[in-house]
C-alpha cells in the first residue's frame, strides 16, 4: 500500500510517494526545475495563475510513477498541502475568473486595516484571533471593489489546494483550517464569521462545503485519474496549508513544540492549547491540522517573507559567478560573526506582517567599501533572515511559548552551516534535523485520513533525525552584539 502527497508552493509542485507500511519514501520529484514565475504588474502584487500548479503537479506525478514503478491500484491516499492565503475564485462551471492572488501579495493591507478597526479590534483579536490584515478575506474585498464583473460571476472561493482537490475530483470543498487561515472562522462561536462576511459584503453562498481535515473529503474522478495515471475513485483523505502541513510533517501537534521552515519565505510556527493571540497581530493564530472545538490545539505563526527569496535573488543578480547555494554558503563562511559590521535588512517581499504590515524594503547597512567582500554581503544576508526569526520569537515568547528545540527539515536554508548555528546561538534554541519534507509528511498524513495509522505517533514513526544543532554559547556575545547591531538599524528604518 502507497500514499501520495502533493505540495503545491510558490515555487514548484512537489511530489512524494511513501509506502504506508515503513512510512519510507519510494519516490519525489518537482515541477518546475526552475522556479515558477510570479506575477507582478504593480509593486506589492503577485499572482499566480493556478492552472501552472496542475500542470507542474501532472509533470511531477508522472515523474514519480515512473521512477517507482507502482501500480495506481496500490494507492491509497492522498494529501495535499499548499501556499497558505491564496485566492481562488470559480464560476458555476468551475472555470478560473482570474489568477490567484497569492500569499507575498500586499495590495489588500489597507482593506484588512479598515476592517480591523471598524469590526473593533477586541472582536476581531477574540473570535478571529487575527486582524484581518492582507489575508484571503481581504483579498477578496479588494476583488470586489476594483473588478466588480467577476466578482459578480463568483459561484465558489477557495484556496490553493481546495483548487488541486477540485481538479482532483470535480469536487469544492474547504476545511476549518482553511478558513481560518483566511480570516472566516469565527473560533468564538466555531462557525464561518458573519462579522467578516457581512463587513465586506461576501455572500455565504460563495463558501464550498466544510471537509474534514483527515478523513474522505473527495475522490478521484475518472478525467482525472486518466490525466494522471491515477485510479479513479482513490481517496483524497487529507488538506492543510503548509505550515500547519510542515508542523505535522515534523511530528509537531501538541502545545509546546515547535517547528521552523526557512524556504521562499521563513516560518517559526509553535502550538498552542489556549485561544490566544498577538494584540497587534504580528504573528498570527490559525487551527492546526487537530483543532477541534472540543481539543483546541493552534498554530502560532510567525512567517517572514523574505527569506529564501532574498538568497535566490542575490544569487541570481549579485553572485552570478558562484554556480551554487553551496558555493555561495562556502565564500560566506569566510566572513566573521556580524560580517565585518555589515547589517542586512530582509524585507523585500512585500509587507511582513511581523512588521504590523509596512513595507521596508530590503536594503544593506554598514557597508564599508574599504573592507567588505561579497562574502561578507552573502553572510550578512543569513544572519539578516536569522535576525528576523528573533525579532519575531521575541513576540511569541511574551505569549508563553517556551522555545527550546525547534524542529526543521532538512531543506532550503537550513541546509546552510551558517544559517542554522545562528539561529540556534542567537535563540538559544536547539535545533533538530529531520529527513522531511511537506509532500511526505502530507502523503503520510493521508494515511491518518484513510484509517491506516491509528494515530500520529504511528504514521510518524519512521521519522529520521539526521542532526543536531547546539547554540556556540562561547561564541554568544559576538551573535548579540551583531543581532543587537541589526535590531537598531530596523528601528531607524521604521
Amino acid at each position: 500500500m502507497y500514499l501520495l502527497g502533493y505540495d503545491i508552493g510558490s515555487s514548484s509542485v512537489k511530489v512524494c510517494l511513501i509506502e504506508a507500511s515503513s512510512g519510507k519514501i519510494i519516490a519525489s520529484d518537482f515541477s518546475p526545475k526552475k522556479e515558477m514565475k510570479i506575477t507582478a504588474d504593480q509593486p506589492g502584487w503577485a499572482e499566480q495563475n493556478p492552472l501552472e500548479w496542475w500542470i507542474n503537479l501532472k509533470l511531477a506525478n508522472e515523474s514519480v510513477l515512473q521512477k517507482s514503478g507502482v501500480n495506481a491500484e496500490d494507492i491509497k491516499g492522498i494529501g495535499i498541502t499548499w501556499q497558505m492565503h491564496g485566492l481562488i475564485l470559480v464560476d458555476k462551471d468551475q472555470n478560473l475568473l482570474r489568477p490567484s492572488i497569492i500569499w507575498c501579495d500586499s495590495r489588500a493591507v489597507p482593506y484588512g486595516e479598515k476592517a480591523f478597526t471598524t469590526i473593533g479590534e477586541e472582536k476581531c483579536l477574540s473570535h478571529l484571533l487575527n486582524s484581518p490584515g492582507n489575508f484571503t478575506a481581504s483579498k477578496l474585498a479588494w476583488v470586489k471593489e476594483n473588478e466588480p464583473e467577476i466578482f459578480e460571476k463568483i459561484d465558489k472561493i477557495m484556496l490553493p489546494g481546495d483548487y488541486i482537490a477540485m481538479k482532483l475530483s470535480g469536487e469544492i470543498g474547504i476545511t476549518i483550517e482553511g478558513l481560518s487561515e483566511g480570516i472566516f472562522w469565527d473560533f468564538k462561536n466555531n462557525c464561518i464569521s458573519e462579522d467578516v462576511i457581512d463587513y465586506y459584503g461576501i455572500p455565504k453562498s460563495f463558501f464550498p462545503e466544510i471537509v474534514p481535515t483527515f478523513g474522505i473529503q473527495a475522490t478521484v474522478s475518472a478525467s482525472a485519474a486518466a490525466e494522471l495515471g491515477l485510479k479513479e475513485g482513490t481517496p483524497i483523505s487529507y488538506r492543510a496549508g503548509d505550515q500547519p502541513n510542515n508542523a505535522l510533517s515534523l511530528n509537531v501537534f501538541n502545545p509546546g513544540e515547535i517547528a521552523s521552515t526557512a524556504g521562499t519565505s521563513g516560518v517559526v510556527y509553535g502550538v498552542l492549547d489556549t485561544l490566544d493571540y498577538d494584540k497587534r497581530s504580528r504573528v498570527n493564530t490559525f487551527a492546526h491540522v487537530n483543532y477541534t472545538p472540543e481539543q483546541i490545539r493552534l498554530g502560532v505563526l510567525l512567517c517572514i517573507n523574505g527569506t529564501g527569496i532574498l538568497n535566490s535573488w542575490l544569487k541570481n543578480n549579485f553572485a552570478t559567478s558562484l554556480s551554487s547555494y553551496g558555493d555561495m554558503n562556502e565564500l560566506a563562511s569566510l566572513s566573521p560573526i556580524g560580517s565585518k559590521g555589515l547589517s542586512i535588512i530582509p524585507f523585500g517581499n512585500g509587507a511582513e506582517r511581523v512588521l504590523e504590515n509596512k513595507e521596508v524594503n530590503c536594503s544593506i547597512q554598514g557597508i564599508n567599501f574599504n573592507i567588505h567582500t561579497k562574502g561578507d554581503v552573502l553572510r550578512a544576508a543569513q544572519e539578516g533572515i536569522v535576525f528576523s526569526y528573533e525579532y519575531g520569537m521575541d513576540i511569541m515568547r511574551n505569549m508563553g511559548m517556551d522555545i527550546q528545540v525547534i524542529r526543521a527539515g532538512d531543506a532550503n536554508m537550513f541546509l546552510s552551516s551558517i544559517f542554522r548555528q545562528t539561529l540556534s546561538s542567537v535563540s538559544n534554541a536547539v535545533i533538530e534535523l529531520y529527513d522531511t519534507d511537506g509532500a511526505a509528511g502530507a502523503a503520510r498524513a493521508a494515511g491518518m485520513g484513510v484509517g491506516f495509522y491509528a494515530d500520529s505517533k504511528e504514521a510518524f514513526s519512521a521519522l529520521e533525525k539526521i542532526a543536531v544543532i547546539e547554540p556556540e554559547f562561547d561564541k554568544k556575545e559576538q551573535y548579540l552584539e551583531a543581532y543587537e547591531r541589526w535590531k537598531s538599524r530596523l528601528n531607524l528604518l521604521m
